[in-house]
């Protein structure tokens, strides 16, 4: 199976910038989404589908990289986006607001090709590892929800030990119990029904 490139959010407004990483993005394997701006890029992040991973300038029109960052970390769909913050603010200052605000990594600008795609690589693998994470929290869920079923009130017949389902419509328990957990059934004859079946038929 061929999985999809992974997606891309680049808000900056700098064309040069914008093209230049637009097309690097492509030859290192990733689904660029290209923003001018950071009212596009909100609506981006709001989208259906919005993007694991996500480099935002700080200083841009609409509205700014750091706080694109802080609605990201407020929001809990969006919140496992790895954010890269690619600025011109160099102070030391500036980073420790930005990492403060959100920001996962903090690349000044002019910066190194290489290591932004280092970085990237990085953000790829631990959003890789939080969508694992959040399935295996679903099936977790899903199993506690199953668990709690089978530990309520069951109405059973005392006579033919039938489970009343919803609606009043009855089933036999092993039917019940196959379809509420992940237990198979082999058939057998316990010893005291062995010998009522005896007496009762005389073999």
């Amino acid at each position: 199976m061929t999985l999809s490139p992974l997606r891309v959010l680049l808000a900056d407004d700098d064309p040069a910038l914008r093209y230049g990483l637009g097309v690097q993005l492509g030859r290192w394997g990733y689904d660029p989404i290209i923003c001018a701006d950071g009212t596009t890029a909100r609506e981006v992040l709001h989208g259906d589908a919005p993007p694991q991973l996500a480099i935002l300038d700080w200083s841009m029109p609409g509205a700014d990289g750091l706080t694109l960052c802080r609605e990201i970390r407020a929001i809990e769909a969006l919140s496992t986006t790895y954010v890269i913050m690619l600025t011109a603010h160099d102070t030391v200052d500036d980073m420790v607001e930005g990492l403060s605000g959100g920001a996962d990594e903090y690349i000044v600008k002019p910066f190194d090709w290489n290591v932004l795609r280092a970085r990237l690589k990085i953000g790829a693998r631990i959003a890789s590892l939080q969508q694992s994470l959040a399935a295996r929290v679903v099936e977790l869920q899903n199993a506690l929800t199953m668990v709690k079923q089978l530990s309520g009130l069951l109405p059973i017949c005392s006579y033919c030990k039938k489970i009343r389902r919803d609606g009043n419509y009855w089933q036999q328990l092993e039917t019940y119990l196959s379809e509420h957990s992940e237990a198979q059934f082999s058939h057998g004859v316990c010893p005291e029904c062995f010998e009522t079946a005896r007496q009762e038929f005389g073999f």
